[in-house]
C-alpha cells in the first residue's frame, strides 16, 4: 500500500466518527478552533532508529534537536507559532550512560530558541531500537492558516531554500562518511519557523506545507488535496547536488508554497527585506491533474518519486 493509499484508507475508516471540532486528516497539522478568531494546531511525528537515523552516525544532542525541529517545521508549514510539545521515548537497554541527558540538552536548546515549552509525554523500554515521538502544538489566527488544499490554477510554486543537500548528506552517512558538510546538514535541519509565520500572514500565499519527503512526493500532496496539476521548471530548482536527489532526497524541511502570480514579485522583495534571504519560484499550478517536469519548457520523460515510507 502506498502512503496516499494508507492515508485514504484510514480517513475512510474514521469518517463516521465525530471529530469534535478538529479538522480531518490531510494537512501538516490538524486544526482546533478556539472560537475567538484563533485556533490551535497539532502535529505528531516520530523517528525510529535505523529508519530515520543511525545512532552510530548521529550524536545524542543532534538527535534531540532534530526530533523537535522536524515537528516545528510542520507547525510552521501551517503558518502557526509553536507554543508547546509533548515528547515520548521508547528507550533501548544499550544506551550509554548520559546519552538521554545529552539528547534532552539538544531538545532543550531548540525549545529555548523558539520559547516552546515541553509540557508532557511518556517513556518506555524498547527491545528494537530507540523510537522518538513528538507532538507539537501551535497557535494561529484563523485568517492566517495555510492548508495544502488551497492551491489555485495559475499560482506560482515556491520553495524556501536550497534542496537536496540533506538527501546527499544521507547518502554520505550510509556510505560511512559521517563528517562531511552535507552529512552535517542532514543531521541538523533548520525549521523555517519565522518564515512560516510571516508567510502565514500573507493572503497572497495560498497552499503551504514543508518538504520532508522531497518535492516529487510533497508537491503531489498539494496537488491531490487541491485537485490541481503542476508544471515544474527543473532548471529553476535551487540545488548544489544532482537534480534527482534535489527532488526526491527528502528531509530538506524547507517550506513549499503557492503564490498568486500578480503578487509574486512584491512578496519576494518583502521577504528579502525581512529575512535577508530569498525563496525560489520553480513552477506553476495548472488546471490539470498531473505533475509534469520540464527542462526549458520541454517535458522530461521521468517519473521521479520522493521518499517512500513502505
Amino acid at each position: 500500500m502506498t502512503e496516499f493509499g494508507l492515508i485514504d484508507t484510514i480517513r475512510d475508516m474514521f469518517a463516521a466518527i465525530p471529530r469534535n471540532g478538529f479538522d480531518g486528516i490531510g494537512d501538516d497539522c490538524t486544526v482546533f478552533p478556539l472560537g475567538s478568531g484563533e485556533s490551535l494546531v497539532f502535529t505528531a511525528d516520530l523517528l525510529a532508529e535505523n529508519i530515520h537515523f543511525l545512532r552510530r552516525a548521529t550524536s545524542a544532542r543532534e538527535l534531540g534537536r532534530k526530533s523537535l525541529a522536524v515537528n516545528l517545521s510542520d507547525v510552521a508549514a501551517m503558518g502557526a507559532r509553536p507554543i508547546a510539545t509533548l515528547l515520548s521515548l521508547a528507550i533501548p537497554h544499550d544506551l550509554p550512560e548520559g546519552w538521554i541527558e545529552d539528547f534532552m540538552e539538544g531538545y532543550r536548546d531548540l525549545s529555548a530558541q523558539y520559547d516552546v515549552g515541553l509540557v508532557g509525554g511518556d517513556t518506555t523500554a524498547s527491545d528494537s531500537g530507540l523510537v522518538v515521538n513528538v507532538t507539537a502544538i501551535g497557535r494561529i489566527a484563523d485568517s492566517h492558516i495555510k492548508r495544502r488544499s488551497d492551491a489555485r490554477p495559475g499560482d506560482l510554486i515556491a520553495v524556501g531554500g536550497s534542496l537536496g543537500e540533506s538527501g546527499a548528506g544521507l547518502r554520505d552517512i550510509l556510505a560511512g562518511r559521517y563528517d562531511t558538510p552535507l552529512a552535517q546538514i542532514h543531521r541538523n535541519p533548520a525549521p523555517q519557523v519565522a518564515e512560516g509565520i510571516w508567510l502565514g500572514e500573507r493572503p497572497e500565499v495560498h497552499a503551504m506545507m514543508d518538504i520532508s519527503d522531497g518535492i516529487a512526493s510533497d508537491l503531489r500532496h498539494i496537488l491531490h488535496q487541491s485537485g490541481v496539476g503542476a508544471e515544474v521548471d527543473t532548471e529553476c530548482i535551487p540545488t548544489p547536488v544532482d537534480l534527482e536527489t534535489a527532488v526526491s532526497g527528502g528531509e530538506d524541511y524547507k517550506l513549499l508554497f503557492t503564490v498568486a502570480p500578480e503578487s509574486a514579485n512584491t512578496l519576494l522583495s518583502n521577504y528579502r527585506l525581512r529575512f535577508g534571504d530569498e525563496f525560489h519560484f520553480i513552477g506553476r499550478i495548472t488546471g490539470g491533474n498531473h505533475l509534469e517536469w520540464l527542462r526549458n519548457g520541454t517535458p522530461l520523460p521521468v517519473d521521479w518519486q520522493g521518499f517512500r515510507h513502505y
